[in-house]
C-alpha cells in the first residue's frame, strides 16, 4: 500500500528523470518495482531507521523507500532522494 504522498514522490521522480533523458523514468520505475518486490518477499531484512520505519535503497538511483509493517500490510510512507532532509519522511510516520 502506498500513501498518497509516496505516490506523488514517485510520480515526481519519474517526471524529473524523464526530463533528463527519455526512458530514464522507466528505468527508475523498474528499479523501484524491484526494491518493492524485495521488501514484499522479506520486509524484516531491511534496517530500521526511525522507530518502526524501515528503509530500502534503490540500486541504480539515489533514492530510498521508507515503509512500515502493520500486521500483513506493508505501507510505503515515502520514496525520496537520499539527499533530502530526513524530516521530509519522518513527518509521515504512522504511529
Amino acid at each position: 500500500m502506498l500513501l498518497p504522498e509516496a505516490e506523488a514522490d514517485i510520480t515526481d521522480a519519474i517526471r524529473w528523470y524523464d526530463a533528463q533523458k527519455r526512458g530514464l523514468g522507466r528505468s527508475f520505475l523498474d528499479q523501484l518495482r524491484s526494491a518493492l518486490d524485495n521488501v514484499a518477499h522479506g520486509p524484516l531484512r531491511y534496517q530500521r531507521v526511525f522507530g518502526p520505519t524501515r528503509r530500502v535503497l534503490l540500486r541504480k538511483f539515489p533514492y530510498a523507500v521508507f515503509y512500515e509493517i502493520f500486521a500483513l500490510t506493508i505501507v510505503v510512507l515515502a520514496c525520496l532522494h537520499t539527499a533530502r532532509d530526513p524530516e521530509d519522511w519522518q513527518r509521515r510516520v504512522l504511529r
